[in-house]
């Protein structure tokens, strides 16, 4: 009688694995499929679609590596946790680029080594806590200087700070995570503070990174132009102005998306739900850097 439970549970263990794989394969065939059909597109929104990534950011990368020239097909990506969810998860199955991943949690890590398809991969994941007075380490040892196809930010915090540091890599591409909360006028961004923790910050989880006009600023500094911004206004796309082939930049007003997440939290951790100007309103005073002026000054 046992032995007949364990076969039937055994039966439908298997049938489960065979069941996710299949999932995941025609998640990977339909994602060759759009892009495949791609074509011109108006704003870089008009390109997306979800495949691994957590909004359409999957789809932009796909329009932006055709559009824009790119000199190495590899990426790095950090901010990842499981990689389950992951701007560059598609773009290293789909395109075969080598990566590099970076978490600040081991569990995470182990659980992208110990995946199947880490494997059958290019991909190194590696177990760090990001600031800006490690970041150029940490890409050369682990063989990810100089030209770089596409490089993800998203720490929800120091965004802004490590980017500017970084000098060890070149890429082509930069996605990063910007704040929409703080407007679309205000070149801004959180202090640095090498051990920022965006949950510690603020209670309300809603302080942190940097404005879309920081970003800006910056990229124009380090020679690349702001190509346009997810329709969820989370993430802003740069691509290196030598590099832009037949991409329009945009300014950070054409470009700006007001985010309508409602990821507020109270003082006790819950989620509040708020929408609008009220998330606006829940971190107002709070210290903010002027990266036009270099001073502190109140949000």
């Amino acid at each position: 009688m046992i032995g007949k439970i364990l076969k039937k549970i055994q039966f439908f263990s298997t049938l489960l694995r065979q069941t996710r794989q299949e999932v995941y394969d025609n998640r990977v065939l339909l994602g060759k499929l759009l892009s495949l059909q791609q074509q011109e597109v108006h704003s870089l929104q008009d390109a997306e679609y979800k495949v691994f990534s957590q909004y359409g950011d999957d789809g932009i990368i796909q329009y932006l590596i055709k559009k824009a020239v790119i000199r190495s097909q590899s990426f790095v990506e950090f901010g990842v946790e499981t990689y389950v969810e992951a701007n560059t998860r598609f773009l290293l199955i789909n395109n075969n680029w080598k990566g590099l991943v970076m978490d600040g949690s081991q569990q995470n890590i182990d659980y992208i080594q110990s995946d199947p398809f880490f494997w059958q991969y290019h991909l190194i994941a590696k177990q760090t806590f990001i600031t800006a007075e490690n970041i150029n380490s940490l890409l050369t040892e682990s063989g990810f200087s100089g030209p770089l196809g596409l490089l993800s930010i998203d720490i929800d915090g120091n965004d802004y700070w490590v980017w500017k540091a970084i000098q060890a890599a070149d890429p082509d591409i930069v996605v990063a995570e910007y704040n929409s909360l703080f407007g679309a006028e205000r070149a801004i961004t959180v202090p640095y503070k090498p051990d920022f923790v965006r949950s510690k910050a603020h209670y309300s989880h809603l302080y942190f990174g940097t404005s879309l006009v920081a970003l800006c600023d910056l990229a124009t500094e380090k020679g690349y132009s702001f190509v346009g911004c997810n329709s969820t206004g989370l993430n802003a796309y740069f691509v290196k102005t030598s590099q832009l082939g037949t991409l329009k930049p945009l300014t950070a007003a054409e470009g700006y998306v007001y985010s309508k997440f409602r990821e507020a939290r109270d003082p006790n951790g819950n989620l509040t739900y708020a929408t609008g100007n009220d998330r606006v309103e829940v971190i107002r005073g709070l210290p903010v850097f002027n990266t036009r002026t270099q001073g502190i000054e109140p949000f």
